[in-house]
């Protein structure tokens, strides 16, 4: 692949999107196309089954219709988005990729992670990110602030201990892949956080 793939992780009021708008805007200004996307959705089909997946309406899913359907959403995603943009050399930003169902499926969901990694494989083939940044910060402050924003979705509205055992999942990753992951600390102001997200896209960019 000519591009580079970076995503972007953490738990619910991290401030995910919001970063990943800025590391887009930071790319494009130092003359790097940037495609900026998220998960589930990116795409008309994965819009929809994002809209399955958040939907109170599905209160109750099994975890592993839950499963397939993320991967659903990211085998399109892969097809659609990711694989035509790095091929045409372009920088990918995605809020969310595969580390997010080994947190919120695995961590969260309890299913064992050798399962994820078989539709890992399956779906991605060999494709991971150069670059994950997780936004990290504690649970309670992460759901106060994602609170504030209005009706919680379907996985938003899972209790702390559900969102502790993502946290620790999340973190687990970081420390079995620590070539991959920058661990920014999240529970700070934004102008900090960006700060922190500018120097390891600098470190990227070499």
């Amino acid at each position: 692949m000519k591009g580079k793939f970076i995503t972007v992780e953490g738990v619910e009021g991290a401030g995910k999107s919001t970063q990943a708008v800025f590391m887009r805007d930071y790319l494009e200004a130092v003359g790097q196309r940037v495609v900026l996307t998220r998960e589930p959705g990116g795409t008309g089909l994965g819009e929809q089954l994002r809209t399955l997946l958040l939907d109170h309406r599905d209160d109750g899913m099994a975890a592993d219709s839950e499963l397939l359907l993320m991967f659903a959403a990211r085998a399109e995603h892969l097809a659609r988005v990711i694989r035509p943009a790095l091929e045409n050399g372009d920088w990918v930003v995605c809020d969310r990729f595969t580390d997010a169902t080994y947190a919120y499926q695995g961590g969260g969901r309890a299913i064992p992670g050798a399962r994820i990694a078989v539709l890992e494989d399956w779906v991605q083939g060999p494709l991971r990110p150069e670059l994950t940044l997780l936004l990290d910060l504690p649970v309670r402050e992460g759901l106060a602030r994602a609170g504030r924003r209005g009706l919680n979705d379907r996985f938003e509205s899972e209790d702390l201990a559900f969102f502790q055992r993502v946290r620790s999942a999340y973190l687990d990753l970081a420390k079995h892949h620590p070539q991959r992951y920058r661990v920014i600390d999240a529970d700070c102001p934004v102008e900090v956080v960006r700060g922190a997200v500018e120097n390891t896209l600098l470190s990227l960019l070499g």
